[in-house]
Order: C-alpha cells, then structure tokens, then sequence
C-alpha cells in the first residue's frame, strides 16, 4: 500500500492521460482522514519551477466554487504531486450510459452552468485542454442548476503568460479535442469547441468519431438525434463545434451572449429580476484607467478616515488619500501577490499579508518597513489586529498564526482547521478570534488568557467551531458589540451568527455567486457584501433583508471597507478598480 509524504494513502488508480497518473487517496496527515485525488506526475515532465507555477494557478482557480480545491503540492522520489478536494458525484459519461441521451432542456443548463466556468478560467489565462463527459461531475443528488457541475482534471492545462497561443503541443483526448490544439496550437476557444463536442455526444449517444463527415469535412450530429432539438440550440452548438476559428465563438462571454445571459454579471435571464431596481451609482472610482491598477484583493482604511490602503495581484501595496482621491504612495517588497492589508488601532502600523508566505509591517510615518514574518508554509491570505497589540493571520497552510508586533515574534500558532485559511477577524472586545476556512467551518479562538501574557508561547487555546455553510467559508466580520459575527461563502451565501450561542440568525440569499468580502456599519445595523458576482449589496442586520444592490464592477468584487468618519462604502474589485459609495442613511 502506497504512502506519499508519509501521510497520503493510495486507494487505487482512477485516471491516466497524457503525463499524470490520478489516484483515489486517503489523507490521514489529520485527526479526521479524509479522501482526496493525488495527481502524479512525472519529474522530467516539468522544471520545479514550472511545477509551482501550474500549482499555484491551480490554487488561485480552486477558489471558484465549482473546481477542485488545491489541498497540496510536492516533490517527492521521481515524481511531482497535486493533491485535489475529491468531488463526491457521477460524471457525465458514467451518467449517459445511466440514464440514456440527455434532453434539451439537460443541455441549456449544462451550458448555463459551465460557461460562468470556462469564462473563469479563461479570465486567469488557462486552457483546460481536456473537457469532456469524464472530468464534468455532477454532485450525488443535485440537479444540473444552482452550480452544481464541477470542471475537474486540470493535469492538461496549458498556462498563457501573455494570452498567446502555445508553440508547445496541448494534450488532451482525441475524440474532443479541437483541430488547432491538436496541431499543437490551442487558445481559449478550443475549450469552447471540446464543450460543444460533449454536448453533441451526450445528446446522441454516439461517439463523436462517428458524428463527424470526414469526406465533406462536417458535423452530421442532428442525423443521430432520436428526439428533435430547437434550432436555437442547433444554432449555439454549431458555432462551438466550427472547425473554422473564424466562425466559432471566440470566448465564454460570446456564448453567454448569444444565449440571453449577461456575462457581465454572469447571471441568466430569468434571475435579473432578483436584482432591486434600487440602484445607487458610485460616488468615485480611484482611478479612471484600470490599467494604472492591478487586481484588487483588500482593502482597508485607516482609524480616522483618512487613508485607504489597498493590496494588489501586482506585488503591491497603495496608500490613497481619501478626501483628494490622490495616491499618496506605493509600497514595494513582497514577491508574489498582496492578499490582505490591516491598519493598527493608532493607525500608525500598516500588515500586509502575501501570497510569498510573509507578513510585512509598515512604519506609516515614513513609510518604510519595519518588520517581515516569517513561519507560514504557505500562502497567508488575512491579517488583523486586536486592540492589544496583537496581530493575527491566516494562511493556506491551514494554520492561524499570532504575533507580537512590537518584537516581530510568533506567539502561537492555532491548529484544528482541516484545509486552507481563508480569513481572521478579532471581536472588538479582544475575548474571541475567528476564522474562516475551505473545511466550511469557522472556529472562534478564545483568546482571554493571552491578554497577561503577550510576551509568551500562548498554547492550549480554548476553540468552538460554527457549521453550517455548504461550502468554503472566504470572509468574517464582527458587529461593533461583538454579539454577532457574519461569514460569507463559496456557497453563495451570507450567514449572521450569534457570538455567544454559536446559532444562526439569518441566512442572507441574494447573491448569485461567492460571497468575498462582508463588513459592517459602524452602528452595527447594516452588514455591506461582495461578491464574485460583481455586485456589493447592504443587508438590514435585525431582519436579514436585502435593502440595496450597488452594480458597477464588471469583476468579482474582493474587497469591501467601510468609513465610519465620512459613513462611504470602498469596494476593491478584480476589474482593477476601487469603488466609493454613500451608505445609506435609512437604518432604522
């Protein structure tokens, strides 16, 4: 029986292709085992630097709620390891031989749901390579809607520095595979063309070997089509399967377009509606051309309102006049993406936290850097201070660090999360940490006996974890008092937590995609949210009613930090641009 890095435990082979071999496995590194899919790829495959590369653009699309975590990645012996969520469910092909030919209807909501997917991953300069019935699964009992379609096997994926085609030929399967990726040549619409190639076989039954006229150089899929389909499907699949780039669709947002689904907002038809037609538009936007900005991943904004600081894709750290709108200063040293920045309650000390597995502190006055952490394996994605000088952060190594900012040393390290960090946050009154994790759950950390001993180890931590969200938990926030804390997750949706019962009190729905940032009025009676679905929305904390959409972005929106002094909103978003908006005045 196979072990890798003395913890994973091979099952048995469920995949080969190309130059990865899959496997089912057993972690058994924690205290509850569970199963995952280790990928094995050969060393002379790839560089090691190569190798981390793949690994990390897997990592980054991971996030989206239908593709696999990446829980780890390694070198060991002879061979590279990925080691992915295991999707418990059927896949397309072992459903077909199931159930029969899918319907038309089955159709429309497999393009509904995969081309949000596809976009995605297109978004992030990656081409799957390898779309087919196999690596689509459908979640055990769930329908073709609401998400519920995973894209997994990602071992083919060809990474575009520059959006360029690749000189390096793309494997992938045969049957499926464009004729520009199987010269060696394969771009963004070749994924596109592999998902319309699934859908004429899963239509048909039928090898798509077999639904192709070699002689006449043509599809003859409808030949084999036992119930008839609208001619707008027919419409739609032939100009994903035209063998002609020229005249197949050229993006995801083409497709969707072509469909009646705004792929701005990436929200079918019939769900526009949901939207309130009370809408506000931004009081300003920091930057008129986006491309004087990187991605936005955080934002916050110093204790008296005066500056907002943001962390960006770019390495970079800016610090933002907020009554001119002026960039006062950038802040370079990080080597790899800027995920979360923090002020100090005197507003004196910048954190910023990175993907480069450091945590820097900035001397506001002069703008230098006083101190790098280090200790985390993996990537940190959050930081946050309490009122005691105490910083906290969380990291996809799947641990919560505490530190003492004074000395620059770790105090603790906090463990029992079962995958990746994703965000801290501190109650105001310094008793409780909170965190949120990939493993769906959030653990509260109660951290009292740490207030007489800052100088020391802290260990034995007293910890209670709150279940309950269907998927990875990316943010949490405090209100004011302290009494109710909000997590927003990768399954759409806002919960508000009573900090002392550990109940839910409300399940806020309105969002159609991830919920990333959450944060609350400084009166404690709204809760702001934002989401991939590009939009930010306000939330009546008493009743869980959604009183306001704000539209906008034209990206997932990462970030969201309110202004107690000037009561404005400020909205980071991956279209590169950082929002400012009024909050509302109504919060009876």
């Amino acid at each position: 029986m196979k072990f890798i890095k003395e913890r994973y435990r091979f099952i048995k082979q469920i995949g080969q292709g190309g130059d990865c071999q899959t496997f089912l496995a057993v972690d058994e590194g924690q205290s509850l085992s569970f199963f995952c899919v280790v990928q094995q790829f050969a060393k002379q495959d790839y560089t090691p630097e190569t190798f981390v590369q793949k690994a990390q653009r897997l990592e980054e699309l991971g996030k989206h709620p239908q593709i696999p975590i990446l829980v780890a990645y390694f070198a060991e012996n002879d061979h590279f390891y990925l080691v992915q969520e295991l999707i418990e469910g059927k896949d397309l092909a072992a459903l077909l031989e199931e159930q029969g030919a899918f319907n038309e209807t089955q159709i429309w909501q497999l393009l509904e749901t995969l081309l949000p997917v596809i976009k995605f991953i297109s978004d992030r300069n990656v081409i799957h390579c390898d779309i087919k019935p196999e690596n689509i699964i459908l979640k055990s009992s769930s329908n073709f809607t609401n998400g519920n379609l995973f894209l997994v096997d990602f071992s083919t994926a060809k990474l575009l520095p520059h959006q360029q085609i690749l000189a390096k030929k793309s494997l992938g399967s045969p049957e499926y595979a464009a004729p520009e990726q199987m010269q060696g040549q394969a771009v963004f619409a070749s994924d596109l063309y592999s998902l319309g190639v699934t859908c004429i076989y899963l239509l048909t039954h039928i090898s798509p070997f077999d639904l192709f006229d070699i002689a006449n150089n043509s599809w003859v899929w409808q030949q084999y089509l036992t119930v008839k389909v609208s001619d707008r499907l027919v419409k739609i699949i032939d100009q994903l399967i035209e063998t002609d780039m020229s005249r197949r669709f050229r993006s995801a947002d083409e497709v969707m377009q072509a469909m009646g689904i705004n792929s701005t907002q990436n929200l079918p038809v019939w769900e526009r509606g949901k939207i309130p037609n009370h809408v506000q538009e931004c009081l300003h936007t920091l930057t008129r051309y986006p491309s004087d900005l990187s991605s936005v991943n955080s934002v916050a904004i110093s204790p008296d309102g005066q500056i907002l600081a943001s962390g960006h894709d770019d390495k970079t750290i800016k610090l933002w006049n907020l009554n001119t709108h002026k960039l006062i200063s950038t802040l370079t040293g990080h080597s790899q993406a800027v995920k979360s920045v923090a002020f100090s309650p005197e507003g004196n000390t910048l954190a910023t936290a990175s993907d480069d597995k450091t945590i820097k502190l900035w001397n506001l006055n002069t703008l230098e850097e006083i101190f790098t952490l280090y200790g985390h394996l993996s990537a940190v994605k959050s930081v946050a201070f309490s009122l005691r000088g105490i910083l906290a952060s969380g990291s996809w190594d799947k641990t919560v660090k505490l530190w003492n900012i004074t000395t620059g040393q770790e105090i603790s390290t906090l463990t029992g999360h079962q995958l990746q960090v994703s965000a801290v946050a501190f109650s105001p009154q310094n008793q409780l940490l909170a965190s949120a994790s990939f493993d769906r759950t959030i653990r509260l950390w109660d951290l009292s006996p740490l207030h007489t001993q800052t100088q020391k180890k802290f260990e034995n931590c007293t910890c209670y974890s709150l279940c309950g969200h269907a998927w990875a938990v990316l943010t949490v926030a405090f209100s004011p008092d302290g009494k109710i804390l909000a997590t927003g997750s990768d399954d759409n949706t806002i919960k508000l937590w009573n900090v002392n019962t550990g109940q839910v009190i409300h399940t806020l729905l309105g969002h159609s995609w991830s919920v990333l940032a959450v944060a609350f009025s400084a009166d404690g009676k709204l809760l702001i949210s934002g989401s991939r679905d590009t939009t930010v929305k306000l939330w009546r904390v008493s009743t869980g009613e959604e009183i306001v959409t704000r539209t906008g972005h034209v990206d997932s929106v990462s970030a969201i930090a309110v202004d107690p002094v000037a009561q404005l909103i400020v909205s980071g978003s991956r279209d590169k641009t950082i929002k400012l908006w009024q909050l509302l005045q109504q919060q009876g």
